[in-house]
């Protein structure tokens, strides 16, 4: 009777030990709190009053005729053959594969980040030993022991800690998109503009092979002039050192051609050379009107993918001063283990341990201090980065539109200068030939001509360089990318062999728009 009233009495002590711990449990998490800054918007102040320098001008000019189409400007070209560049680079170039990669890495940081909300330690142990010993004149002895345990230890989340890290990993993995995002949109404007210099090198080199026939006939007419005796050799001279001149020019312009062809080639993850698809459409420079969007001058800045991942770095960098902030208060953790230990011998013995824990760092000498004051460091650093960002998000925009409308006022110009060029050769052909002006007439006006053309095509190619400058600075051309897979099949196969990735490898990217997800990919479920 006496030993069951005992171990009645040691139940009952158990039972108020845990329901006295469960009280103090209760009361540590409804008093939690999270310390650190919560992250807000940067403000810039002159972006409220900045109605888009040029581009303002431009989308208020009706003599520049507009279109509709800025998530895939390229298609503004009306080229079915750089539309398939542009998606082939954003599928298959290196960059955009390693832009890709990194999400997969954020969505890895941000699962190791929500798996703090959980007991951080959850060890099983266990031993099988055996022993022995050996006395001279007497038999050995061995004995076996076993042991099992299962220990955890859970610190609670009270100053917000691992809240904060959910936090700064989340900020991260939206930043790890917007830079993947960043590239999408860099991989659409360098095909786009190598595309176009291809196509302008091939142009000019056309007006080099026009002007080397003009120039030939010069100098025929001249041989045949001076050896008939009414023409002397200067003529002669002249006219061969005019026309081995404009031949010297084309050696340049194919070398340039074959350089530019590799960029290309380099950008589809291509081996360099030429590019067979774009025999169709040779020596024409794309054309295309301009398409102004109709955001606000400051949701256009802040709308861009570099801008909105300076941004999301900020917002991590934010989060991280409450992570250190939370080693200044006491850590309060859940402990607790189950033990199990047997030997041969027949003897068993069974442990448990269970309670609070805390741990504060009372004198740090300043060290925690400062790790705070280093994290709010960086994020001033941050937040000036995203200053800056947004500057020169600015200066691109106001560079590239001023170029093109200006661009397209020089080309008006040029193209009448032209026709007065075309018009003076012929004029000046016609009169040595009738004996009325010297062949120096004839020489510069052709060497006019050939100059102004070739200026006429660079000009015209420069103005859909601005073009495309544009609308990269106007951060078009990333939302495709989102309805795009991150990684191939061949890819997703092999990390999935390689190592157990589960949905991450597969999972969809947020649709454009999303600031935060819900329960992004990786994230533990609180």
């Amino acid at each position: 009777m006496g030993a069951r009233v005992g171990r009645r009495t040691h139940v009952d002590t158990v039972r108020l030990h845990a329901l006295a711990l469960t009280i103090v449990l209760a009361a540590l998490l409804g008093a939690c709190t999270t310390v650190g800054p919560d992250f807000k918007r940067p403000e810039v102040p002159w972006l409220a009053d900045w109605k888009g320098g040029s581009l303002e001008s431009l989308a208020a000019d009706p003599r520049v005729p507009h279109s509709g189409q800025t998530q895939e400007w390229w298609r503004n070209f009306k080229d079915p053959v750089l539309d398939e560049m542009v998606v082939e680079a954003q599928r298959v170039n290196p960059d955009v594969r390693t832009a890709g990669m990194r999400i997969m890495e954020a969505r890895a940081q941000l699962g190791i980040a929500g798996s703090t909300l959980y007991p951080q330690v959850q060890q099983a142990t266990g031993q099988a030993l055996g022993s022995g010993q050996y006395r001279e004149g007497a038999s050995a002895t061995t004995l076996a022991t076993f042991n099992a345990g299962l220990a955890a230890s859970w610190e609670l989340d009270f100053w917000g800690k691992f809240r904060r890290s959910i936090e700064s990993a989340d900020a991260s993995y939206f930043a790890s998109i917007a830079q993947y995002d960043d590239v999408q949109v860099l991989m659409a404007a360098q095909v786009a503009s190598l595309y176009c210099s291809i196509r302008t090198v091939e142009a000019t080199l056309v007006i080099a092979h026009e002007n080397a026939s003009l120039q030939k006939r010069s100098l025929e007419i001249t041989e045949l002039l001076f050896k008939s005796g009414n023409d002397s050799e200067l003529d002669v001279q002249q006219a061969k050192a005019q026309y081995l001149s404009t031949l010297s020019v084309i050696p340049q312009l194919e070398g340039s051609l074959r350089q530019t062809q590799n960029a290309l080639s380099t950008l589809l993850a291509r081996a360099p050379g030429p590019l067979p698809e774009m025999d169709a459409g040779k020596d024409v420079i794309p054309q295309a009107n301009l398409a102004v969007i109709v955001d606000m001058p400051a949701d256009l800045m802040r709308r861009r993918p570099d801008v909105r991942a300076a941004e999301m770095q900020l917002a991590a960098q934010s989060a991280l001063i409450g992570v250190s902030a939370a080693d200044l208060y006491p850590s309060i953790s859940l402990l607790g283990s189950v033990g199990l230990s047997a030997t041969s011998s027949g003897t068993q013995a069974g442990s448990w341990t269970l309670g609070p824990a805390l741990v504060w760092n009372v004198f740090d000498h300043g060290r925690l201090t400062n790790a705070v004051l280093v994290q709010d460091a960086r994020f001033q650093q941050l937040y000036e980065q995203y200053q800056g960002s947004v500057l020169q998000a600015a200066r691109e925009v106001d560079d590239a539109a001023v170029g093109f409308a200006k661009t397209g006022e020089q080309i008006a110009l040029l193209e009448e200068t032209v026709k007065a060029a075309r018009r003076s050769v012929d004029i000046a052909t016609i009169q040595y030939r009738e004996g009325l002006a010297d062949f120096q007439r004839v020489l510069d006006s052709q060497q006019t001509l050939f100059s102004q053309q070739e200026l006429l095509v660079n000009t015209q190619g420069s103005l859909i360089q601005n073009l495309i400058a544009l609308y990269k600075a106007m951060g078009g051309g990333w939302e495709p990318g989102r309805s795009r897979p991150v990684l191939d099949d061949e890819t997703r196969e092999t990390m999935g062999e390689r190592s157990d990735w589960g949905d991450l490898l597969a999972a969809p990217l947020p649709p454009s728009g999303a600031e935060a997800p819900q329960n992004p990919p990786g994230t533990a479920k609180p």
